[in-house]
């Protein structure tokens, strides 16, 4: 591919982009990212570029917060609710899944929301769902029941998938919803502006967006992080928590010519082994990010495709369910990222109670079971000591969830008091079955019910 042929196949996107009707800041986003990638700029951080992080604040370190505080009037609560859990094998949103009993990631958002409310005589919080097409009107059926929460919604950002041998917009006409994909959660900044909500909210006095996945229950509103940022004058705070081996995929941060970036599994090189090394990089993104709305309103009055983030090519077919569909390229970014992209950015240390996130069924067990307790304002509290229990299912009879809640028909077993629990096999559990300590399980098997599995 000829470099002129690689931005006449930019251009066409970019049309198919307007004709979709994208906003402006979306398109000039995508198209950063495309000079990101005809420019060689590929994104990636090697790990002997990189030095370890040390010196993080804790949360449990900062001053404590009256519970009627008025920053509380001036701060949103942000939800990623874009996924379809496809990774589960489902194809409705991702925070429609039962979590605990017959509720659902939402319904403990809401829980959470109108707890915050009560609690800090902030009536007027607001909570704001970056949904896509395929999770907004699910989402919105599904808080219907929750009176007076008044959730707002906006839609990320969608673009072309890029073929992978001249760039030009992918075409599959035997399902054409394959040919676009959205640009990664770094979206967010783009989509803020051009859904026009950052201006709507800003209009409403909102000064601050704390934003987290859906899929992470523990991702609560603590008004002790707002009070720091504004005392500190940090724009943008992301809160990380010591690695596990359960963070072995995750995005973590290190210093790159003394500035703090954030690396992910996509920007690793071919055959550099560092990433996973949870010792030496010791903090992970939580993607619990303190945003100060002013000061991206500044960020994108003076380029509308928001914070300069770092490139992260996805390689990917057009239908990721067929290997030999055509190869393509998703031209993404990470909303952390912003670390690395915003003077006076901070990170956060807090406790492993804020982070939950359920990205397979091995998480999703660990926060169904007695390992985590649901009170009754939505608020997910630890019940183990130390680090959460470590959950690897055999993929082959786990990863979708039907076959998931098919082995664990009598409920989940008890996770208090397990460091970890591998399963390699079929193994389906009975009810009331409990795991202390370190358990591996081989199949085809059964696990009678009331048993008591320890090691």
């Amino acid at each position: 591919m000829t470099a002129q042929h690689g931005h006449a196949g930019i251009a066409a996107a970019v049309e198919r982009m307007r004709a979709d009707g994208a906003s402006g800041p979306a398109i000039a986003a995508f198209e950063r990212r495309a000079r990101q990638l005809l420019e060689g700029d590929d994104g990636l951080l090697p790990g002997d570029r990189l030095e370890p992080v040390a010196g993080i604040p804790r949360l449990d370190d900062l001053d404590g917060v009256d519970d009627g505080d008025p920053a509380l009037r001036r701060v949103a609560v942000l939800k990623l609710n874009g996924g379809l859990g496809t990774s589960m094998g489902l194809h409705h949103a991702k925070s429609l899944v039962p979590v605990k009993g017959h509720r659902t990631f939402l319904d403990v958002i809401a829980a959470q929301v109108l707890g915050l409310r009560r609690r800090h005589d902030a009536p007027g919080l607001p909570l704001v769902l970056m949904s896509s097409f395929a999770t907004e009107a699910q989402s919105a059926r599904a808080l219907r029941p929750h009176r007076g929460l008044g959730a707002e919604q906006f839609l990320q950002s969608r673009e072309p998938k890029l073929d992978a041998e001249t760039l030009e917009p992918v075409h599959w006409p035997a399902e054409p919803a394959l040919e676009w994909c959205p640009p990664g959660h770094g979206d967010l900044y783009a989509a803020l502006a051009g859904s026009g909500t950052l201006a709507r909210l800003r209009e409403r006095g909102i000064d601050w967006l704390f934003a987290s996945n859906a899929d992470n229950l523990g991702a609560e509103l603590d008004p002790r992080v707002l009070a720091w940022a504004q005392d500190d004058g940090a724009p943008f705070v992301m809160e990380v928590v010591h690695g596990t081996p359960a963070d072995r995929k995750g995005g973590h941060i290190a210093r790159l010519d003394g500035r703090l970036v954030l690396r992910e599994t996509a920007q690793v090189p071919e055959g550099d082994d560092s990433f996973g090394d949870v010792r030496r990089w010791r903090f992970y993104n939580t993607n619990n990010l303190w945003i100060d709305l002013r000061a991206l309103e500044a960020l994108v009055r003076e380029d509308p495709a928001g914070p300069p983030l770092p490139l992260i090519v996805n390689h990917k077919t057009v239908d990721p369910r067929d290997d030999g569909s055509p190869a393509v390229l998703q031209l993404e970014t990470a909303m952390g990222a912003a670390i690395g992209a915003i003077d006076g950015a901070r990170a956060l240390h807090v406790p492993r109670s804020r982070f939950a996130p359920v990205k397979t069924t091995d998480d999703l067990l660990v926060v169904r079971s007695d390992a985590y307790t649901l009170e009754g304002d939505g608020h997910l509290a630890p019940a183990f000591d130390g680090d959460p229990p470590f959950v690897e299912l055999d993929p082959a009879f786990y990863r979708r969830l039907a076959d998931f809640d098919g082995r664990f028909a009598g409920g989940p077993p008890s996770l208090r008091r397990c460091r970890s629990l591998r399963v390699d096999g079929d193994v389906h559990f009975g009810p009331g079955v409990t795991v202390e300590g370190n358990v591996e399980l081989t199949g085809p098997g059964r696990v009678p019910g009331g048993v008591v599995l320890a090691g």
